[in-house]
């Protein structure tokens, strides 16, 4: 048997949080209800995702603010990060994301999450190179990184 769900939170394979969905009976009793990622549909429940609604649009609003303001201080900076080499060319080690935030930080002031760096993997070698920095869902732009034997 099935029951009809609604979701107040997204959830993977499901759903997103708004949408009414028939699960089964022990998922929903389980798991959905338990971890308070859905509730029976009532009028109760409906208005309860109305209110979760406007406090998530009012708090992505603040932080589409505090990215937007973040881009603009990181709007032309490059960062320079010293590292020991085996060749010249070649890094001993690695520079990561938490390198790059680290440097950020203790030149620019500027504080962002090592999250927030989209590296695909450690850079190992010297040289230039264009680093994503993801502030928000729609918001994200480029720094140059130089990597320099040290």
């Amino acid at each position: 048997m099935a029951t009809e769900i609604l979701l107040l939170a997204d959830v993977e394979n499901l759903g997103k949080a708004g949408d009414v969905v028939k699960v089964a009976d022990g998922y929903a009793r389980n798991y959905l209800l338990p971890q308070d990622l859905g509730a029976p549909v009532s009028q109760h429940a409906l208005r309860r995702l109305a209110k979760m609604r406007k406090a998530r649009e009012e708090l992505s609003r603040i932080q589409m603010a505090e990215a937007k303001d973040t881009a603009g201080k990181l709007a032309n900076v490059s960062v320079t990060i010293r590292a020991k080499t085996v060749d010249g060319t070649r890094l001993y080690g690695s520079v990561g994301a938490g390198d790059i935030v680290a440097a950020l930080q203790e030149g620019n002031k500027i504080a962002i999450d090592k999250s927030q760096v989209v590296l695909p993997e450690p850079i190992k070698e010297t040289g230039t190179f264009d680093v994503t920095i993801k502030l928000h869902a729609d918001v994200s732009l480029t720094i140059k990184v130089w990597i320099v034997e040290g």
